[in-house]
């Protein structure tokens, strides 16, 4: 007989099942070497991965007194039982994998479809890795939710965990890009590893991030030069000219506007989908929050309070009698600047650069996207999308929390204690 051995049951899920199962084999004083259950509909499928507590090399398994106890109760409980001997060599093999590099998929959309799945699972398999387990993030979902209308669904999300050896992650990237813009999705691929379950600071760029405006487009249709400022805007996110060079024209442009304007610009800045939820949720693990941009601190602190943000670094704009001079005090916050930034906070607060979450839209967020241990391009502008590892265009900002693995499941415990 083999002497390790797979014992697979499956059928309808009651309590105590597991209980029962496994109270015959330490009847036996059997040694598990491994157990894994997973219920879905309460459908149950339970492995548990023994080493045979026999000599007898030549037996079935079934000839054995625990494997018979085994199959009785599995009928008696209306459950299928598998029994698969697995060789020394197959055992030692499993063994070795562990301590290699391991992978997490995470689906992101309005509405996950066979279609998502069967695309996003080719890809993984034709890339050289096993998926080892899927996962729902998000919420059960009413059929009252579906329909033609997918917005009411909310959001959705599937975890895939991955093993196998590194082929090409970049190729791997490269191809879901392709399919997220295909099948408005988002995807994203993560290694499983310690810096990923302990991230502790997100780094958000404001405009067009946390908030859904460009402040500057804002302050510019204000001074009644709007159309000027915006086409400056769009190409410097573009990544067509130098932020900073951009940054100067469309400050000269806003000479002279009276600073009285600023305060209702402020009270109407439009929050981003999931902002709120996400900064919550975060700040209750004890993650630190920062907003580093290029737009204006007058409007940062304003979120900060709002919000409940812990960092600001942004420009501070330059009055003179009460009006804009068309300038700013001290050096711009640029892309370069912004990555500075975000390694002296994480300095600070004594983490490591890998343990950073920065989000952000623009060519001008791309460095520190790329210095974070996880850099995410939030309905970012086509360059940022296909130069940053990661990218969500389909969700909001809470979205992110999936990423970092979390549940909707646990999320609304919270919610629901903190009411």
């Amino acid at each position: 007989m083999s002497d390790v051995v797979l014992i697979t049951i499956s059928g309808q899920d009651r309590a105590g099942l597991t209980s029962e199962l496994t109270g015959i084999l330490a009847n036996y004083e059997v040694k598990i070497l491994d157990i894994g259950q997973s219920v879905i509909h309460e459908s149950l499928s339970l492995g548990i991965l023994i080493e045979s507590p026999f000599d007898d090399k030549n037996s079935a398994p079934l000839e054995h007194s625990v494997f018979k106890d085994i199959l009785f109760k599995a009928h008696e409980l209306s459950l299928s039982a598998r029994f698969t001997p697995i060789t020394k060599n197959e055992y030692e093999h499993w063994v070795n994998a562990q301590g290699k590099a391991k992978h997490i998929v995470t689906i992101l959309g309005r509405l996950i479809t066979a279609r998502h799945l069967a695309r996003v699972t080719e890809v993984v398999t034709e890339h050289g890795f096993n998926i080892e387990q899927i996962s729902r993030l998000s919420g059960r979902l009413s059929l009252d939710g579906l329909g033609n209308n997918v917005e009411r669904s909310g959001a959705a999300s599937v975890q895939l965990s991955l093993s196998g050896e590194v082929d090409d992650i970049a190729a791997m990237h490269s191809r879901f890009l392709h399919i997220s813009q295909e099948l408005d999705l988002d995807i994203a691929v993560q290694e499983d590893n310690l810096y990923r379950r302990s991230r502790r600071l997100v780094c958000f760029d404001m405009d067009s991030t946390l908030i859904q405006v460009e402040v500057i487009d804002e302050l510019a249709k204000a001074a009644g030069v709007g159309e000027q400022v915006a086409a400056i805007t769009e190409s410097a996110m573009r990544g067509e000219i130098d932020f900073s060079e951009s940054f100067r024209q469309r400050m000269a442009l806003l000479e002279g506007m009276d600073e009285s304007v600023l305060k209702g610009i402020a009270e109407s800045l439009p929050i981003t989908e999931g902002a709120a939820r996400l900064i919550s949720h975060l700040r209750h693990f004890g993650y630190k929050v920062a907003i580093l941009s290029g737009g204006f601190t007058y409007f940062a602190n304003y979120l900060k309070e709002k919000l409940g943000i812990d960092y600001v670094y942004a420009n501070q704009l330059d009055f003179e009698y009460g009006k804009l001079t068309g300038k700013v005090k001290g050096d711009i916050v640029d892309g370069q600047m912004k990555a500075k930034l975000l390694v002296k906070i994480a300095e600070e607060e004594g983490i490591s650069t890998e343990q950073v979450i920065a989000v952000g839209d623009g060519a001008n967020d791309l460095p520190m996207l790329a210095i974070a241990g996880l850099g995410i391009a939030f309905h970012a502008k086509p360059i940022v999308k296909e130069q940053a590892k990661h990218s969500i265009a389909n969700l909001g900002l809470d979205a992110i929390l999936y990423l970092l693995g979390m549940r909707d499941r646990e999320l609304a415990e919270l919610e629901n204690m903190a009411k």
